[in-house]
């Protein structure tokens, strides 16, 4: 008999059972993968980005009741403050944290001889197949075996990178035992699209404004280095704005995106550019002035330029234009390239998913479930998700240390 099952040895289940064991709990952990914090090991590109500096709500989305009542108990301090003290010095890249070695692997580490040195059994290849509560305990099956406990943790993450573990597969459980689901979809992933020319353009990396218009009402946008590939949009601002695409294309309605490349310059500086530019190109006579392609040399990745070009082109079916009218259509092209977004990319390439437990069923203050008593959740299986930058680990360690501490806490009172 164990006092605190943990399902799932990611993140958010690793630090439960460190927080539970610490307090003299007899903790398992069960993993249906071949060996835990696979999906940690490629956080960050391999160097994972643990926690961040800058800690707002807008970092967020989801039940904010619910985020603000967790991160009050476990604080983005707390987290440096517990990985110094297993042997991760925090080095601090512009707010972002990494360990000073900058690998994962480092953290997986860390974590798991801490497990280790406090006696926490970790099973892998220990998918669970049924939980049944009894009236003091819990008993969960797998393939294999039949375990005890007297509190259960889920912290088995909902359905992004399922090579990594997180395939789903607790849902049919969990709606057994009574929970409801907010719908899950894919959120920090990339998008398909039509309305440019994305094969030629495909591996193109250029600072842009992401602005996402669901049927014609902006809702949200961020700036960064936006990936153009074969299929349409990825990138840290469009994984930013994902949330907000992904639940609009669920509820079926219209998605464009506004692409707007060079956001360093004003409208002003970018029209007076490309009247230089024009000017220039027309002392080498009337052909040069069409060659947009050497127009926009030196200003935008040659296969966007050369995508531009031949846009404006097919679109004026090779009519000669005036220096007004070619400024018109490069700026547009530059500033105001919508485009239709089609479906979110599958769930396999997506880092994780918005949605989750409906928060109306859990206590908020303590993450145990309201309709099945000593069980509790954990990390991305809660209705809280974050954009990038080490938020949603932080939602890890803290919604894990929380959960922890109160199943131990559960033990005591009884």
């Amino acid at each position: 008999m164990f006092d605190v099952i943990v399902i799932g040895a990611g993140p958010a289940g690793c630090i439960c059972a460190i927080t539970a064991a610490r307090k003299g709990a007899k903790v398992l952990v069960l993993e249906k993968n071949d060996k835990p914090l696979k999906k940690l090991l490629a956080t960050g590109n391999g160097k994972c980005n643990f926690t961040n500096e800058y800690m707002e709500k807008e970092c967020f989305r989801g039940d904010s009741k619910l985020l603000s009542e967790i991160l009050s108990q476990f604080k983005k301090e707390d987290t440096l403050a517990f990985f110094h003290e297993i042997g991760i010095y925090p080095k601090n890249k512009n707010g972002y944290y990494y360990p000073s070695s900058e690998q994962a692997s480092s953290v997986a580490h860390a974590l798991l001889t801490e497990m280790d040195r406090l006696g926490i059994t970790v099973t892998c290849s220990a998918a669970v197949d049924k939980i049944d509560k009894r009236k003091r305990f819990f008993e969960i099956y797998t393939k294999e075996n039949k375990y005890f406990g007297k509190h259960v943790v889920i912290a088995s993450g909902l359905r992004a990178a399922p090579k990594l573990g997180s395939d789903g597969s607790m849902f049919g459980i969990l709606k057994e035992l009574g929970h409801r689901f907010v719908p899950i979809v894919p959120a920090l992933c990339g998008f398909y699209c039509k309305g440019a020319d994305f094969k030629m353009i495909a591996g193109v990396r250029a600072g842009a404004t992401v602005s996402v218009y669901v049927e014609d009402e902006p809702v949200a946008m961020d700036t960064g280095e936006l990936q153009l590939t074969e299929y349409g949009i990825s990138g840290i601002p469009v994984f930013q704005v994902s949330r907000f695409i992904s639940y609009a294309l669920y509820e079926k309605k219209q998605v464009k995106v506004r692409l707007t490349f060079l956001p360093e310059l004003t409208d002003e500086e970018l029209k007076s550019e490309l009247r230089r530019r024009i000017k220039r190109a027309g002392d080498y006579g009337g052909r040069n002035r069409q060659k947009i392609e050497e127009l926009l040399n030196g200003l935008l990745p040659q296969k966007l330029s050369r995508e531009i070009e031949n846009m404006i082109l097919v679109k004026n079916e090779g009519l000669k234009l005036s220096d007004d009218e070619l400024e018109k259509l490069l700026f547009d092209a530059i500033r105001n390239r919508m485009i239709l977004v089609e479906k979110a990319r599958d769930f396999e390439f997506a880092q994780i998913c918005a949605g989750g437990i409906k928060t109306e069923d859990i206590d908020i203050h303590t993450l145990e479930s309201k309709l099945v008593p000593g069980l509790s959740f954990a990390g991305e299986v809660l209705d809280i998700d974050g954009i990038c930058g080490g938020y949603n680990l932080q939602w890890a360690w803290s919604s894990g240390v929380v959960a922890g501490n109160h199943a131990v806490m559960i033990e005591k009172e009884k």
